[in-house]
């Protein structure tokens, strides 16, 4: 079994206003990341007149703190746009019903930290009566309160994104949504498996879940041709796993086998290869073994003397670069090079120590720094 990994403090999700999670500096909630890199390059009107490129220079890069990135599942499922690929009755659907469920529990995933938040599950291939079957069959009839499912929705040239955002505006603390399948919301055209069609829905797919910081995961089907690379077997073309953030297959040797092989590819997340059981009694998976053991990033000593720093009796701290850095003497760090450090490992010291990070603009940049409290 996989080691176990850190768990670490839960953080809210985004809501369909755009705020990202739910910590204030100040009273102000920070700023979706896309929004951070406009602001940045509007501000100099000669880089960013009308028509022109939007730019960001090294420096602006370095000094911008932008919006942590917060798993869904630590170290396997990230915020942004994912496929979910594999053949038919290989069991997606069942894999899809124990992620959702698990996710709006804020109950590990095998080995995997879990954070709670609202999840929404378009079974469109699904009726209600079926999903309550399979999922008393999977949980009894403990019931997650969070846990929303529809069977039936619009596509997305008909208005599937004004669909979502109206759930994410009475569900503020949205974290997934499973589209099952891609087929069902995706516009019917003769070119439909043409590689700029296949680009274009994930992309506007992925645009809708970077505003949102949620993340969006699309089952979809594996060709019929088999391959060596697992993830040519994507039905349509590279375009799909072009413009994602990942994606995860699930493939079987025999279709009556037990076990499948679920390959995991990602921009943010460790490639993986796993193997697992369906257990059917139950109707879950279950986690076997992984080829390779997840790598652990080593223990970064900034953000070690960062986590001793703030002890039991300050939880907060507040002050410039050159005040934190006298806190820190074993750092040996200039004021400058401290604070563009924090700004890019803010992420890792979010989500590995539980430690809310920025460095705001003012009379003078303060440093802020707040332990956030734990969800035992």
């Amino acid at each position: 079994m996989m080691e176990k990994m850190k768990t670490t403090a839960p953080v809210s999700s985004v809501g369909a206003d755009g705020a990202q999670p739910i910590i204030k500096n100040h009273n102000k909630i920070i700023a979706n990341p896309q929004k951070q890199i406009n602001q940045q390059a509007t501000k100099n009107p000669e880089k960013s007149g009308s028509g022109g490129l939007q730019t960001m220079s090294m420096p602006e890069l370095y000094n911008t703190v932008f919006v942590p990135r917060i798993p869904i599942v630590d170290g396997f499922l990230y915020g942004g746009t994912y496929l979910f690929v594999g053949a038919p009755k290989v069991g997606k659907s069942f894999f899809m019903a124990q992620l959702a469920y698990h996710v709006a529990m804020g109950i590990p995933l095998w080995d995997y930290p879990v954070r709670k938040g609202t999840v929404l599950y378009l079974a469109l291939e699904d009726d209600y009566a079926r999903l309550q079957r399979r999922l008393s069959g999977m949980f009894g009839v403990e019931c997650a309160d969070n846990l929303y499912f529809a069977t039936q929705a619009k596509t997305l040239n008909e208005g599937l994104d004004k669909q979502l955002e109206e759930f994410l505006k009475e569900h503020k603390d949205a974290r997934l949504i499973i589209i099952d399948t891609l087929q069902k919301v995706r516009e019917v055209g003769g070119d439909r498996y043409s590689y700029s069609s296949d680009y274009e829905i994930v992309t506007k797919l992925k645009s809708f879940s970077d505003k949102y910081g949620i993340c969006l995961l699309v089952v979809h089907h594996t060709r019929k041709l088999e391959s060596e690379d697992s993830f040519d077997m994507i039905s349509g073309t590279n375009g799909l796993l072009g413009a994602a953030d990942g994606a995860f297959i699930m493939h079987k040797k025999k279709r009556t086998d037990n076990e499948a092989v679920m390959d995991i590819v990602g921009r943010d997340q460790p490639d993986q290869e796993l193997t697992i059981e369906f257990d059917r009694e139950r109707c879950v998976w279950k986690f076997k073994k992984a080829e390779t053991e997840l790598w652990k990033q080593p223990p970064n000593p900034l953000l070690e003397a960062i986590n001793a720093f703030l002890t039991e009796d300050r939880q907060e701290w507040e002050g410039t670069a050159t005040e934190l850095v006298k806190q820190l003497p074993d750092m040996q760090l200039q004021a400058n090079v401290l604070s563009r450090r924090l700004n890019i490992v803010n992420s890792q010291l979010l989500n590995d120590y539980g430690i809310f990070y920025d460095n705001k603009r003012g009379h003078e940049r303060k440093i802020i720094l707040k332990r956030l409290k734990t969800k035992e």
